[in-house]
């Protein structure tokens, strides 16, 4: 019987091999494709991971970075010691909780909007001009706020605050209107690319389940709350944890361009990133910044696990892993 089996074995082998062959070859192409991308990922983050070294060590450039010397958490030190940290942490935090609740709301109103839209060409034209925010240079976005805020040329102090017989605002000595003012620029920055991600999930809902809700008798509204977000949900849940995943990180751009680094609005302005690149500026310690770098990447991925764990208790089909 041994016998048998084996020679059964042995005679299926090349059914199987020619069976797998078949299937490489009809996927050789896509197989080949996906090599850029997997080089560009081992490369771009996988690779820089070996830097993280760098946190734990006193830089010698003499020395270079793997034979310099350990000096345990001392790099650590310097964001749980200043006197700053609790404003940077609080800024940092409190900020990407509100572009986080306040993007998904925008984008997820524009995509249902958007998808409303039954012209094929005005559906395209808004498309791009949602994105096209996104796809803007910060530093060029800063100079647009400038234009608008400047003391001397802005539009606001010139044209829109006498119409409405206000005086003149000093935007960039006043710390109270920057918090909305950063929130504003953050959400017509990155709105439109949510957006777009949100837009393609509802097009790829069955128009069968529209169709049924129709001949029920359900309003447009109806359908948009109880077909098109629950069956969106998913994404928008996939979304919110890689934002969740970057809550310690911040887009310089956003607050070290669009406010021009103006040192009165520190109080509201300054983050963790921000801090980092000033102390980077100043003390050319490169072992303090990885520390930096080390540390959002830390919290950032508990965050992560916690908030996926409570997605899973809740409904695990929503869940990222």
């Amino acid at each position: 019987m041994m016998g048998q089996a084996a020679v059964v074995r042995e005679a299926g082998l090349p059914k199987v091999r020619t069976k797998k062959w078949k299937k490489t070859r009809r996927y050789g192409v896509l197989l080949l494709m996906t090599v850029p991308g997997i080089l560009y990922l081992l490369i771009n983050n996988y690779l820089p991971m070996l830097g993280v070294v760098i946190a734990f060590k006193d830089i010698n450039y003499a020395k270079g970075f793997f034979n310099s010397d350990w000096v345990g958490l001392q790099n650590f030190e310097f964001l749980f010691k200043t006197t700053d940290a609790y404003i940077i942490t609080r800024n940092t935090i409190l900020y990407n909780v509100a572009f986080i609740v306040l993007n998904l709301i925008a984008a997820i109103a524009l995509a249902i909007l958007l998808n409303e839209l039954k012209n094929r060409w005005l559906s395209r034209f808004y498309q791009s001009a949602v994105l096209l925010p996104y796809l803007i240079s910060t530093v060029i976005i800063g100079y647009l706020v400038f234009a608008l805020l400047s003391g001397d040329s802005g539009m606001l102090n010139n044209k829109i605050l006498p119409l409405l017989g206000m005086h003149e605002i000093n935007w960039y000595s006043e710390t109270k209107y920057w918090p909305y003012i950063l929130t504003m620029v953050s959400v017509w920055k990155g709105a439109g690319h949510l957006c777009i991600i949100f837009l393609a999930a509802i097009v790829g809902i069955d128009q069968e389940y529209y169709e049924a809700a129709t001949i029920d008798g359900a309003s447009r509204w109806q359908q948009i709350r109880s077909i098109t977000i629950p069956l969106i949900t998913p994404v928008i849940t996939i979304m919110t944890l890689f934002a969740i995943g970057r809550i310690f990180y911040s887009d310089f751009g956003l607050f070290y361009q669009v406010p021009l680094d103006a040192g009165a609005l520190s109080p509201v302005t300054n983050v963790i990133d921000t801090y980092v690149y000033r102390a980077l500026l100043t003390l050319g310690d490169i072992g303090m910044s990885s520390a930096a770098g080390v540390y959002q990447s830390l919290v950032g991925f508990i965050f992560v696990i916690v908030s996926n764990y409570i997605v899973r208790k809740i409904n695990s089909e929503n869940a990222l892993f």
